[in-house]
């Protein structure tokens, strides 16, 4: 059976770190449970084309990138619903990742305020001891965003910001993306080829 995973998407610029972590993470076939906030519906439409209420996102993924084999499968909630299945710990999940992570919803997910379902989702993972991994995009970071981002760490969550490594040589902002969508599978145990291992250099004296 497919390993299932929570994808929330908020209002922080950074929509293509979403995209790609959905394709990458529909390409290993996971499957994905997504909720995208108002603003993180806003930022996917504005930053990338993507209307994930009317768009089919494998057929945009086609339209826009290469076709390819995506045994995963997705399927959309409201923001608003609370009472979706995946508000309740009975489900087996295999975690949760909020990708890209806005200041407001950290800050929601560390006081356990559970305002929306990406909140509550967030919550009921940490209470459930899963995987739960936020990936923020904010700079430069005021001391409430770091208490926050040290708040959910001791709760049990991971923090890996959208801050993406150069030793892969990328070309495009597609391999900047897919760096972080492969720190964060590489985070849940799924395998991934989106860049190469760091093997370390040898330096001659």
């Amino acid at each position: 059976m497919a390993r299932r995973l929570i994808v929330g998407i908020t209002g922080a610029s950074g929509a293509l770190y979403a995209v790609r972590f959905l394709k990458a993470a529909l390409e290993a076939g996971l499957r994905l449970d997504v909720i995208a906030s108002g603003y993180g519906l806003r930022l996917l439409a504005e930053e990338c084309g993507l209307n994930l209420k009317s768009d089919n996102f494998g057929d945009w993924l086609d339209r826009t990138y290469d076709r390819t084999d995506r045994p995963g499968s997705m399927t959309l909630h409201p923001a608003g619903d609370q009472g979706a299945e995946i508000a309740s710990g009975s489900g087996p999940m295999a975690g949760m990742v909020v990708i890209p992570c806005s200041m407001k919803t950290l800050s929601g997910i560390a006081r356990g305020t559970a305002t929306n379902l990406i909140e509550r989702a967030a919550d009921v993972t940490l209470k459930e001891r899963r995987r739960l991994i936020l990936v923020p995009r904010e700079t430069p970071l005021n001391l409430a965003h770091i208490e926050n981002m040290r708040a959910v760490t001791l709760a049990g969550g991971s923090i890996v910001p959208a801050m993406p490594a150069f030793y892969q040589k990328p070309r495009t902002l597609e391999d900047l993306a897919d760096f972080i969508a492969g720190r964060v599978l590489s985070l849940l145990d799924e395998p991934h080829e989106l860049y190469p291992a760091w093997t370390g250099r040898t330096t001659e004296n």
